[in-house]
């Protein structure tokens, strides 16, 4: 079915910017909302961000809102969230997930990219 995989994560020291992708195949793109999601090592799985289908409306944590960005590009089929003025406690390993028009959740995770902010 739908697989997600993403890139771009890394080391980066505070303060730094770092742009997250996410490849998707296997469906019809234009059809899911995307969504960003991080994990830390002991802690739950925390959203990030979300796009619509088309890309006209966004949503965003509290504790990113401001820095990262959500954009997608469907004729890429690719989301993509830049993080700006990273903190080490944005560390945490990053997910993109996708949901149908038809689902009330998110049905496909990637595995994840690791970004590690030092301080």
């Amino acid at each position: 079915q739908v697989q997600l995989v993403e890139s771009g994560g890394g080391l980066v020291q505070a303060g730094d910017s770092l742009r997250l992708s996410c490849a998707a195949s296997g469906g019809t793109f234009r059809i899911y909302s995307m969504g960003w999601f991080r994990q830390a090592p002991g802690k739950e799985r925390e959203f990030i961000a979300s796009i619509t289908r088309s890309g006209g409306s966004t949503n965003y944590a509290g504790s990113v809102k401001g820095r990262f960005t959500i954009s997608r590009d469907n004729a890429k089929n690719t989301v993509y969230l830049q993080m700006n003025s990273l903190k080490p406690e944005d560390t945490a390993v990053y997910y993109c997930a996708s949901k149908s028009y038809l689902s009330n959740e998110y049905d496909y995770w990637g595995q994840g990219t690791q970004v590690t902010v030092s301080s």
